[in-house]
């Protein structure tokens, strides 16, 4: 068991690892560059290729949005009304709370953990997260609502064309396929590298606040994602996807909106990084509760 475990801890700590240290080295490295690749044509060739190849029943596709939906909406109502209670900005942590890191970090824990079954489903939580992210997460910091970003996410087009091959059950082209799958492949390496830079280059205050919202990340997102998995009846993957998911630290793109729109972007910077080393540390026993 323990070596099953290091051999799914092990490759995101060392493609983590890798980004951390080079851009500690200051060698150069353009996040925004390798961002809007990984956006733009990376995770959209991800994700069509893995929804095609994987044949992914609709029901099993509908269902994960479903859970996906529930969980992002748990989070947002138990982790608001914390807030409020603590008498912390809403603007400005609510979002760190519903939406969790499934895409750099949870994608490559579930692909080695639960294999391309699990890719699939963790593939269909992360398109759920993105559409939250570029609507509400945008929203709520900045007091307006946008559809010109939600029209803008590239994976939204990918998800609606696989799913009109799995509909009208043809496989796609092998042109298609063979260069979704080459670039997609790029995209989970590239994803943790990238996140390890980030952190790298993060600059945060307000630790011992952070460190507490930080941990009301984590317990808030497994606590959603043990709840729903048992109101659910979930059992297998489907259980292990959604708590996973659920159990990721703050995503990268909380602070980049928080800068944005000036709300404490220090301190979600803060949550941000101490979320990920904290989310490190206890992948031992996450994964062991899920496997």
């Amino acid at each position: 068991m323990l070596g099953d475990l290091f051999a799914i801890i092990a490759p995101v700590f060392i493609c983590a690892g890798i980004g951390f240290i080079w851009a500690r080295q200051e060698r150069p490295f353009d996040v925004d560059l390798v961002t809007a690749l990984m956006t733009n044509i990376g995770t959209p060739c991800l994700v069509f290729f893995t929804l095609t190849s994987a044949k992914l029943d609709l029901n099993a596709f509908g269902s994960m949005a479903v859970y996906a939906v529930l969980a992002i909406a748990c989070s947002a109502v138990i982790g608001g009304a914390i807030l409020k209670m603590s008498k912390l900005d809403i603007r400005s942590f609510l979002p760190p709370m519903m939406f969790s890191n499934c895409g750099n970090m949870g994608l490559p824990l579930c692909l080695l953990a639960f294999g391309e079954a699990g890719l699939v489903l963790a593939i269909v939580f992360f398109t759920v997260s993105a559409i939250g992210q570029f609507t509400l997460g945008m929203m709520i910091p900045s007091g307006t609502l946008s559809f010109k970003a939600l029209v803008r996410i590239p994976i939204l087009y990918a998800v609606f064309i696989a799913v009109v091959f799995i509909v009208l059950k043809i496989d796609p082209p092998a042109v298609i396929a063979n260069t979704t799958e080459i670039l997609g492949g790029m995209t989970i390496p590239m994803m943790l590298i990238t996140l390890g830079v980030s952190l790298a280059r993060l600059r945060f205050n307000a630790l011992a606040r952070a460190t507490g919202l930080s941990l009301l990340r984590l317990i808030l997102g497994f606590g959603v994602g043990v709840g729903l998995s048992v109101v659910l009846g979930l059992e297998g993957v489907e259980r292990g996807i959604l708590i996973l998911q659920s159990s990721m630290p703050v995503a990268v793109f909380n602070y980049l909106f928080a800068q944005r729109y000036n709300r404490s972007p220090e301190e979600v910077a803060g949550l941000v990084f101490i979320s990920t080393a904290l989310s490190f540390a206890s992948l031992p026993v996450l994964l062991w509760f899920v496997l």
